[in-house]
């Protein structure tokens, strides 16, 4: 028995758990679009490394969720009135559950065709998902016996043209974010009961009242935004790094209490915060994409406190920003994909421009977020075009694929395979194992 045991810890130690066998949220293990997964496969198509394809109704364009022997992910009719849950069998694309969470007798019309009732990612860890489809409900399902175990529908907000902003976990926290045209907060839940733990009003000075209708201009159209906040670690602090209309924020993530505020004029944004700690030759920085309007890309030291706008911005970027998607950042250089497909490398530490790429034929559009995995970092497309690059400071394309029902979501890695959501079918992506 002894030596039974024995056997099996050596067999335990031998094999940890790496964070690459599961991908728990919407920007991976680490909210910064990182895996450690390796053996990716650079080759597929529609039928060519496919491991199986599963169709999913409605339309969402939330990144899956994979922990274990379960992929989840979210999906809603095109008109909003049913918001539902699927799970399905990592290892067969099997469906497991498909259900209704949430039915809603009113949504406020999207305006918006690149948005959907579906579009804020879950976040899953052992034992439990929680699913988000912003204020028409959020809910805890227990991933063995499926069973809901809390729902919240009472949080506020005016998403206008949909919901966006994905769930952050942390700690004994689910953290949302609330950016609409009428209200904007965070606010952050026991994960265990969905009980309201802080919540947090943003202090932005909106100044968007039109003197003539004492009403907001564009119908509130400049207070809104679907980042998704990240939480990192600084001097000791969880700071929640938080963009929103007209400023990011750093709060505590522990009691919602603001840092420091950095304002500009965009709003609309879509992209979440990369973060770099401190080095022997740079401070920590955050890297903040500013939305539309005047869409610009910035570099700002994380250790001031109060409005640090004239203080602690190092550098800004503002050609071929992306509206819609989050950069990510790999040893020292930022890789990030515009609205209209143009990839461009910057260097993080001074915002200079290393190269600048358009990706496949120009006429693809990107919303879907690049990932870093097994040393390459890969841009999807809207059409499908799949463009593999090399992390380096001079442009090197290592591969292309294309899926025909193209792609709103962003990528999954998990153990040696990606899960990619089109537009109409979850997918397992990965290279047979040898006989």
């Amino acid at each position: 028995m002894t030596r039974l045991i024995t056997c099996l810890l050596t067999a335990l130690l031998a094999s940890p758990l790496l964070a690459g066998d599961n991908w728990p949220s919407f920007r991976g293990p680490d909210m910064q679009g990182h895996s450690d997964s390796t053996g990716l496969p650079l080759k597929w198509s529609d039928k060519e490394n496919v491991t199986w394809s599963t169709p999913i109704h409605g339309k969402g364009w939330s990144t899956p969720v994979v922990w274990g022997n379960q992929v989840w992910l979210t999906t809603a009719t095109p008109d909003g009135a049913k918001s539902s849950v699927i799970c399905l069998d990592r290892a067969t694309g099997e469906v497991l559950l498909d259900r209704v969470e949430f039915e809603n007798e009113t949504v406020e019309p999207l305006g918006n065709p690149l948005n959907c009732y579906a579009s804020p990612s879950p976040a899953i860890e052992e034992g439990f998902v929680y699913v988000h489809f912003g204020t028409y409900g959020t809910a805890c399902i227990d991933t063995k016996t499926f069973k809901t175990i809390w729902t919240r529908r009472d949080l506020p907000c005016r998403h206008y043209r949909g919901p966006g902003s994905s769930v952050v976990l942390w700690k004994n926290l689910l953290i949302l974010t609330m950016d609409g045209v009428d209200v904007q907060y965070l606010v952050a839940l026991n994960k265990k009961t969905g009980q309201t733990v802080w919540k947090t009003d943003r202090t932005t000075d909106f100044d968007d009242i039109d003197p003539k209708t004492k009403k907001p201009k564009m119908d509130g159209d400049l207070r809104k935004a679907y980042t998704t906040a990240v939480v990192v670690e600084h001097d000791g602090r969880p700071l929640l790094l938080s963009p929103g209309a007209r400023a990011a924020y750093a709060y505590d993530a522990r009691d919602g209490k603001e840092l420091w505020k950095v304002t500009y004029p965009g709003f609309s944004n879509a992209a979440s915060v990369v973060f770099a700690p401190a080095t022997s030759a740079t401070p920590a920085m955050a890297y903040i994409n500013t939305g539309h309007g005047k869409s610009e890309f910035m570099g700002v030291k994380v250790d001031g406190k109060g409005d640090v706008t004239d203080s602690h911005v190092v550098w800004k970027h503002s050609r071929n920003v992306p509206r819609r998607s989050s950069p990510v950042l790999v040893n020292g250089l930022l890789f990030m994909v515009d609205d209209g497909g143009i990839a461009i490398c910057l260097d993080a530490k001074n915002g200079d421009v290393c190269w600048v790429q358009r990706l496949g034929t120009g006429k693809e559009q990107y919303s879907a977020s690049p990932i870093y995995a097994d040393g390459k970092v890969f841009f999807c497309g809207q059409e499908g075009l799949i463009t593999i690059v090399a992390p380096t400071r001079e442009y090197k394309e290592l591969a292309t694929n294309k899926l025909s029902s193209g792609m709103m979501a962003s990528p999954a890695v998990a153990g040696k395979a990606l899960f990619l959501r089109t537009k109409t079918h979850m997918m397992r992506i990965e290279t047979p194992a040898a006989n």
